[in-house]
């Protein structure tokens, strides 16, 4: 906040916006000294400099601190800078030392004699649980019930502590489990782009900005707001209103060009970036996306890049607030004063960015053209490996012997028809050949793609085509779905498809981190036992950002990051070792063990938006703009 004021730069001025009247501190008036040229900013590096100007002259920001921010410039980077975030976000696991440490405090404070409620955050906390769901239980209706009940017998204390605190602290909230992940409740409902707060006595308008305990807090950055993960002594110090020192860095410039074709996704952009960007060197930078391509690409696509701004290395992958920033706030439920507020603020400050706009200066520039992008998977243990669909069969055959347990050789065991090593397992009464290259894990789970509507309702589509045909999962395939909110699921059942997804295996397991992170629970008995004693290289595919060896689960040595589209597709394969373009359409209602890779399941063509509203308990999405969507079938069209 700023201390009483200070105003050394001349740069406190004011609006008069729906709201009433707000101050703000001006970059221009920078500007008009000749203290720095914004349009050869990066966008994130004005909000750094709005940042600075805003509390120079208090106990932490100098001026030197706001001219040395203003010289940044492709070859000048590196100053020290005392950043002040906003507020903080927190998750379940790493926010809950924070808690603790606070109530120490007032454990402190009362025996000193003083009054414990004096002990809050001074910068404004929220704090999302959504961490400690597991996949205990899946593939059923009861399934999310179950799993909730589950995660408040193990948290039954951690759960009363933080619902304690959400009553003894000031500027603290506590969101509840099996509500959402903490990057999209972020993004649909805490960020608000440009806060407006009293202080002092006067209503002041700046930038939402933030830290988190989470690294994928990025993902607040398609929305316009610079924010990233921290350690928790570092978000601590935030909390009690003090700067997060850091080092002004390089922003690296990701130009976009050309727009999505048919058939690509969100993911397969995400994952196409992660690989270009992780070998162009990005670790420690900020990168900041531009060019024309932006304007083909909505919010939920924009934070879906964002995510994964940790993969790719970035501190942070920031989008500026443009006019796809105000729908999506429209969209969410967002108060209009609200709007109006980011809109004018931004423009004043020249954060709005246009197709008009000058491109900023950067440190470096990439170029990626968006009609370059194909359909992807990542694996089988970084997310930066990316994998062309056509060519995952084969990648798998390459891999195999370096995935291979210790102790293991690919002739153990028997072999199956497609010559791997192969065991048979009895699953609910049935004999099942499973084997290398065998799938046990399909998950939709969060955070990177089920905040995207996009990929989220290709799902749904896929899924209602398979059933209308007669196909069902494979039975050793284990599946679930934690959508990032119930937003989610509020578009697809007013789509009408959840059913569909529903009849697959992919019934809700709850709204959390899931299978990402290692949440996905315990294999069935008999393929766990199965994988162990035979050392089998059996495969997950999953929607989330990371795949590293064993975060999965420690029996899955082949991870790969996919679409919720292509999740459901080898769902209904059972096996990473298919050819999607050539293999036989199935017959019957599942397809053979070896070989069987319905070609319709290739290419989705779907609408890059949605229409949203405002319910009573948040914000849902109302899914009538969805009727013209289809799906292409490629190369044997089996209708639509």
């Amino acid at each position: 906040m700023a201390d009483q004021f200070t105003d050394p730069f001349g740069a406190l001025a004011s609006a008069d916006l729906q709201e009433g009247p707000t101050s703000f501190y001006r970059l221009g008036a920078l500007e008009d000294a000749g203290v720095v040229e914004l349009d050869r900013l990066p966008f994130s590096i004005r909000i750094l400099l709005e940042n600075v100007l805003r509390h120079a002259g208090g106990d932490h920001v100098t001026e030197e601190h706001v001219k040395a921010v203003a010289a940044w410039s492709p070859t000048n980077a590196g100053a020290d800078l005392p950043f002040m975030p906003t507020r903080v976000v927190l998750q379940d696991f790493t926010g809950v030392p924070a808690v603790v440490d606070l109530a120490a405090m007032r454990d402190g404070i009362k025996a000193l004699g003083g009054d414990p409620a004096r002990i809050n955050p001074v910068v404004p906390a929220d704090l999302v649980i959504d961490h400690s769901v597991q996949v205990d239980y899946s593939g059923n209706s009861e399934a999310y019930r179950l799993n909730v009940e589950r995660e408040f017998e193990r948290n039954r204390e951690r759960y009363g502590l933080l619902r304690w605190a959400q009553h003894a602290f000031e500027h603290f909230s506590v969101v509840p489990p099996g509500t959402g992940i903490v990057h999209q409740v972020n993004l649909e409902y805490l960020a608000s782009v440009v806060h407006r707060r009293k202080e002092n006595g006067v209503w002041m308008a700046y930038p939402d900005t933030l830290v988190g305990t989470d690294s994928h807090t990025t993902m607040i950055n398609g929305l316009g707001v610079v924010g990233w993960g921290v350690g928790g002594i570092e978000a601590e110090a935030v909390l009690t209103g003090q700067p997060y020192y850091m080092l002004l860095p390089e922003v690296v410039g990701v130009k976009l060009t050309g727009k999505l074709p048919e058939g690509a996704t969100a993911t397969d952009l995400v994952l196409t970036v992660t690989e270009q960007l992780r070998a162009h060197g990005v670790v420690g930078r900020f990168v900041e996306y531009f060019g024309p391509g932006l304007a083909n690409l909505t919010l939920p696509d924009r934070a879906t890049l964002a995510n994964m701004s940790p993969e790719y290395g970035a501190t942070i992958g920031f989008f500026p607030v443009d006019d796809q920033t105000l729908i999506y706030l429209e969209g969410t439920g967002r108060d209009p004063g609200l709007v109006e507020r980011v809109e004018r603020i931004s423009k004043e400050q020249g954060l709005f960015r246009t197709d008009g706009t000058p491109d900023p200066e950067y440190t470096e520039t990439v170029e990626l053209d968006l009609g370059t992008v194909e359909p992807s998977l990542a694996g089988p243990k970084r997310p930066q490996d990316r994998i062309s669909l056509t060519d995952l069969a084969s990648s798998f055959t390459r891999d195999l012997p370096a995935l291979l347990p210790a102790g293991f050789s690919l002739g153990d065991g028997g072999e199956g028809s497609n010559g791997q090593r192969s065991v048979t397992v009895d699953v609910d009464g049935e004999a099942y050949e499973i084997s290398d290259g065998t799938i046990v894990i399909a998950a939709i789970t969060s955070c990177t793609n089920t905040s995207n509507p996009s990929v989220m309702v290709g799902a749904g589509l896929l899924a209602r085509n398979a059933v209308e045909r007669g196909l069902t999962a494979q039975p050793w395939v284990k599946t679930s779905m934690a959508p990032g909110s119930k937003v989610v699921t509020d578009y697809l059942e007013s789509a009408g498809l959840m059913p569909y997804l529903e009849k697959l295996g992919f019934d809700v397991v709850g709204y959390g981190c899931t299978t990402c992170i290692g949440n996905s629970g315990p294999l069935p008995e008999p393929i766990d036992e199965a994988v162990t004693e035979k050392g089998l290289v059996v495969a997950s595919v999953l929607s989330g950002n990371r795949n590293y060896e064993a975060r999965i689960h420690p029996l899955i040595r082949a991870n790969y990051l996919a679409s919720p589209v292509l999740v459901v597709a080898y769902a209904l394969v059972g096996r990473v070792d298919v050819d999607f373009l050539s293999g036989p359409k199935p017959t019957g209602s599942r397809c053979s063990t070896t070989n069987c890779a319905p070609p319709w399941l290739i290419r989705i063509a779907v609408a890059r938006s949605s229409t949203v509203e405002t319910s009573a308990h948040g914000c849902v999405c109302r899914c009538d703009e969805y009727a013209h969507l289809r799906v292409t079938f490629f190369p044997h069209a089996v209708g639509t």
